[in-house]
């Protein structure tokens, strides 16, 4: 199996090039790893809020008033 396109090793080496799997997805890669990085800040952000919006409930509002009244 071969991901850059030879068959065969017996070549000379200063034409083979670049010598890494998936030469030409570059691209591609970095699209995909823009995508991913966006989406898990955003799925990241909305758990975060959602998790802040059920400690701001879970809390007696008297009670914190209270304590800010303190200082």
């Amino acid at each position: 199996m071969s991901t850059i396109g030879y068959k065969d090793w017996a070549v000379d080496m200063a034409d083979v090039g670049a010598m890494y799997p998936f030469q030409g997805a570059e691209v591609f890669m970095v699209i995909l790893g823009v995508v991913f990085w966006i989406g898990w800040h955003l799925i990241q952000s909305k758990r975060e809020a959602a998790e802040l919006e059920e400690a701001r409930k879970m809390a007696d509002p008297d009670k914190v008033k209270a304590i800010l009244e303190r200082y």
